[in-house]
């Protein structure tokens, strides 16, 4: 009796450590609003910098960071690094012209349509739909849609030129982030009014619905090279759900979140939202294949939260594989109005009525479920987030992927043959070839038969 009670007390013991440790979360800045200012975002005017030639104003774009506890309490997101008005100002005239012009660039770290890290730098993606033109008029220009800036992750130097491109090179995304497997970019794209390939316009069941047209729009999972910046579409644009998220684990499984905010139900006592029959509803966890890009079967689950359907973030801990953090609405934009009646919030009150508020969740991904941790103080909202000392993922390789191609299929086991024969490594990749994860990293006969089974049955 008393091994038992000591094994459950350090059992115990080990639970409140872990929860108490918490986490803290990294993001670039997406929105937060407050009537006290114009159009709802802050802005403080610094001056007129002749050195420069520009106005230096300080803004809430920028990288942030907030700390959860471990239980209910998160911080306020502050700048990280911070701006400080008095580093580079003082007295009426400018003190340090660097620093001015570095705060003054978080002006346009915008990433309304998308961000990632990868190799140190950050890169933002911010959608334009609506400009000026010379007569002042406000015009949708399709040949300059998007903005592309490459910053310093850590730092928040910029360190590119803003590179333009048009909107039927489709980088609106839900989110993109790196597969720890092969090293790559994948993003949940939505493409537009892209020509479909002729393998699905020759086939006559996919016209069956009068509705469909012979153009591609729809989210699909890509792949992204940052430095062209163009993407590679793994299927065509599928779906067309209001997908809000993105997020790859360290086991390179990845998850997207759509916004639930189609329903009207009223959340129930525990603040949940669920169906006539009492299941969990709201918004929706998908996952993906990433090698083929299609959704994985029977694996559309609840969370039990209904949000906006406007960009979200999402990331997982490599900690812990099964848990993703999601930073997002409240609320899907319906709510109890003046009268008591659950109707749709309306935009002009959302300082009192909460239609802008936000929450930190934890999303478990073997169920769905997630639970609201805490609200977020004066209605902050990442478009990208990150665990801190987590901004890029340790790339292990791909189980199986001989050749390093990002595919595991017969050509691997080909190779990994050859190689057993021969003792030929070159082109292979020796760590993807110890499929039977041999703690020495020994690869033989025994790789070649696990790896075949895989191929046969689907699992390792």
């Amino acid at each position: 009796m008393t091994n038992k009670f000591l094994l459950l007390a350090v059992s115990a013991l080990s639970c409140f450590t872990l929860v108490a440790q918490g986490l803290t979360f990294h993001g670039v800045y997406q929105t937060s609003r407050d009537n006290d200012y114009p159009n709802g975002y802050y802005s403080e005017y610094v001056g007129w910098n002749y050195q420069l030639g520009k106005t230096i104003f300080i803004v809430q774009q920028g990288l942030y960071k907030m700390e959860w506890d471990g239980a209910n309490g998160v911080t306020m997101p502050e700048k990280d690094p911070a701006v400080n008005k008095a580093d580079f100002y003082s007295n009426g005239q400018f003190t340090d012209n660097a620093k001015a012009l570095w705060a003054s660039n978080f002006n346009m770290m915008y990433a309304n349509s998308g961000a990632v890290i990868k190799d140190g730098v950050l890169t933002t993606i911010m959608s334009r739909t609506d400009m000026q033109n010379p007569d002042g008029q406000w015009v949708t220009n399709d040949t300059n849609r998007f903005a592309v800036r490459h910053w310093d992750a850590l730092t928040g130097d910029l360190l590119s030129e803003t590179e333009i491109y048009p909107a039927w090179d489709c980088l609106e995304s839900a989110g993109m982030a790196v597969n720890p497997n092969d090293g790559k970019v994948y993003g949940l794209f939505h493409i537009t009014n892209k020509y479909l390939p002729d393998s699905i316009l020759n086939d006559p069941d996919f016209f069956a619905d009068e509705a469909a047209d012979s153009t591609d729009s729809g989210y699909a999972i890509c792949t992204i090279d940052l430095t062209t910046m163009r993407i590679s579409q793994i299927t065509p644009g599928l779906y067309y759900d209001n997908f809000v998220t993105f997020a790859i684990n360290s086991e390179g499984r990845a998850f997207a979140l759509t916004s639930g905010g189609g329903t009207a139900a009223m959340p129930a006592a525990d603040g949940k939202i669920y169906d006539i029959d009492g299941n969990l509803s709201g918004a929706h966890v998908y996952e993906f294949d990433l090698t083929t890009g299609l959704i994985m079967a029977d694996n559309r689950m609840s969370t039990g939260y209904c949000s906006q359907m406007k960009r979200q973030a999402a990331c997982f801990s490599k900690n812990d594989p099964t848990k993703m953090y999601w930073m997002g609405y409240y609320n899907s934009g319906m709510g109890y109005d003046d009268y008591g009646n659950w109707n749709p919030l309306n935009d002009k009150n959302w300082k009192t009525n909460g239609k802008y508020d936000t929450s930190l969740y934890e999303v478990d991904i073997t169920t769905g479920e997630a639970n609201r941790i805490a609200n977020i103080d004066d209605r902050y909202l990442f478009a990208y987030m990150w665990v801190e000392g987590e901004e890029e993922p340790e790339i292990t390789g791909l189980r199986g992927d001989v050749n390093m191609d990002g595919n595991v299929n017969v050509t691997d086991v080909t190779l990994l043959i050859n190689y057993l024969l021969y003792n030929d490594a070159t082109g292979i990749s020796l760590a993807n070839a110890n499929c039977d994860l041999d703690t020495e990293g020994n690869v033989n006969v025994t790789d070649a038969t696990v790896l075949i089974n895989y191929l046969v049955n689907s699992n390792w």
